[in-house]
């Protein structure tokens, strides 16, 4: 049986027209209400992005000052470091360029990214992205391949590797119908939309280029054996002879790691240890030569060469000897004192530096000493302390023996060198890294000293500050408590969540020497676990 279609009214009509009408509005409204939710979005992503950029700012700047204070150390990690500034700088700006056109094309000339009044418009960022021939989709998508791929090559922590490599990734969903990237991302996009995508790619961005100028900074010192210029030494145990004795050197490098053994070449030839004994011969002037090798923290090999002279002398109270010139000759002395520094080749100004002094068949007790440019104390046992006063004056300790001149040296005067700040964990040393935080709240401060491997001088903390970042990025710096960790630090190390990272800076420092000092450049990274 056919149905038979009833007619309907033109009252009926009109109020079909309004329903439909309705649902188009109540779909309007939800479709406004998500994409004020975009607007939010995209607002706390500028504030993220901007907090990064000052940041990495920041921890560039810092680059700069260490590259203006000591080129030849840092030019390598500071034109790694300019590279990845230029490469973020130039895909974050091309992000916003994206940004302006697609906005431009929604609300026309006058456009700002910051004010969409067309949130909704479907077409501006297909346009913009996906028209043939000048769509920017394509070339976005190898931007970001390209940056991707660059920017994992500055990067070894295989877990922060894999965090940035998620962030870019341009991998399409299995539920994407077939389409490629940007059509997947760009496609019937409102324009509301598309813009936080862009900005999330600049946050991505900003976080990628933190993440590696934060490994450079605390690499700048991989290739440093703890000092800034590293000079080999050999210490003979005397440097005049009489035939038939015997000569027992010593040759090291100053402030070698203890935990590598260096290679010795004493006349081209590799010699076991760093020990050598020579039997003095004819009386004259002789020399050692050779040079040592030794690996820095990269593994790269370093060579510094040697020299030592010595003198072999015609024996105890000798009238005359044959020189090597064939003439007779007097000898200037019937001894030579030997005078060596216990720390190294240099005194350190207003410092106690201990000398030891010793003449070869002379007692102790008839060793006399004095000193230019400073003071001079015996401390019995051919031990004594000398205290250089002033910086870059060269002193000269003189020795005499019953009555005669047996000896000088002349030493270089520097001042002491900047100390290392550090928390002390028991016998351990922490200066930078990792630091469990029931160790970071057991610690009631930080302390500072030079400790070079030859070195272990300390010196007194006065103050410090800590500098903490906020969750929206901005810096909250803290005062000391002299030496120790004020009650608001240790506040802020309560809260501190695994993997947050804070840092200690402006340490001032009291030295053995009487001077007080800023460690700038030593500041201390500390990530909580």
């Amino acid at each position: 049986m056919a149905i038979k279609k009833r007619k309907i009214s033109p009252r009926q009509k009109m109020i079909n027209l309004m329903y439909v009408v309705l649902m188009a509005m109540l779909a309007l409204n939800v479709s406004t209400e998500v994409l004020n939710g975009f607007s939010i979005v995209e607002e706390s992503l500028n504030r993220t992005t901007g907090n990064s950029s000052k940041e990495n700012e920041a921890i560039f700047g810092e680059l700069e000052q260490m590259m203006q204070k000591n080129p030849q150390k840092v030019k390598e990690w500071f034109a790694m470091a300019s590279t990845v500034r230029e490469m973020s700088d130039s895909l974050f700006n091309y992000a916003q360029e994206l940004k302006m056109q697609i906005v431009k094309e929604a609300d026309g000339e006058d456009g700002n990214p910051l004010q969409i009044k067309n949130k909704d418009n479907l077409e501006a960022s297909s346009y913009v992205m996906l028209s043939p021939g000048t769509g920017q989709g394509r070339r976005l998508f190898e931007a970001i391949n390209s940056y991707r791929n660059r920017i994992l090559q500055f990067v070894t922590d295989p877990r922060q590797k894999q965090i940035i490599a998620s962030n870019l990734s341009t991998e399409v969903p299995r539920h994407s119908m077939g389409k490629n990237w940007q059509e997947y991302m760009f496609e019937d996009m409102p324009t509301a939309a598309a813009i936080t995508l862009l900005s999330k790619l600049q946050s991505d961005v900003r976080y990628a280029e933190g993440e590696v100028l934060h490994t450079l900074v605390a690499n700048v010192g991989l290739k440093d054996v703890r000092v800034n210029k590293l000079q080999a030494f050999v210490v003979p145990s005397q440097t005049r002879l009489y035939p038939g004795e015997t000569l027992t050197a010593q040759m090291f490098m100053a402030a070698v790691d203890s935990t590598q053994q260096p290679q010795v070449y004493v006349n081209g030839q590799l010699i076991q240890g760093n020990k050598i004994t020579v039997r003095a011969g004819a009386p004259g002037k002789h020399t050692i030569n050779g040079y040592i090798l030794v690996r820095d923290l990269m593994g790269n090999v370093l060579r510094r060469n040697f020299s030592q002279d010595y003198w072999v002398t015609g024996g105890p109270n000798p009238e005359r000897y044959i020189s090597p010139d064939g003439m007779q000759k007097t000898p200037p002395f019937d001894g030579m004192a030997t005078i060596a520094a216990d720390l190294m080749n240099v005194l350190y100004a207003g410092f106690d530096n201990p000398i030891t002094i010793s003449i070869p068949n002379t007692s102790q007790g008839d060793v006399h000493a004095t000193m230019s440019g400073g003071t001079l104390v015996s401390r019995g046992g051919g031990h004594f302390v000398a205290r250089p006063s002033a910086v870059g004056q060269p002193v000269t300790i003189s020795v005499s023996a019953k009555g005669r001149r047996v000896g000088e040296y002349k030493f270089r005067v520097r001042r002491l060198p900047d100390p290392a700040p550090y928390i002390a964990m028991g016998s351990d040393r922490f200066k930078s890294g990792v630091l469990s935080k029931a160790g970071l709240m057991a610690a009631p401060g930080i302390r500072a000293a030079i400790d070079d491997g030859l070195l272990d001088i300390p010196f007194t903390v006065t103050s410090f500050r800590t500098v903490f970042f906020d969750n929206m990025g901005n810096a909250v710096p803290l005062a000391s408590n002299g030496a120790s960790f004020s009650a608001q630090q240790k506040e802020q190390f309560r809260h501190l969540s695994r993997n947050k990272r804070f840092y200690i800076t402006n340490v001032v420092v009291h030295g053995p020497d009487g001077t007080t000092r800023t460690l700038n450049g030593r500041n201390m990274e500390v990530i909580v676990q």
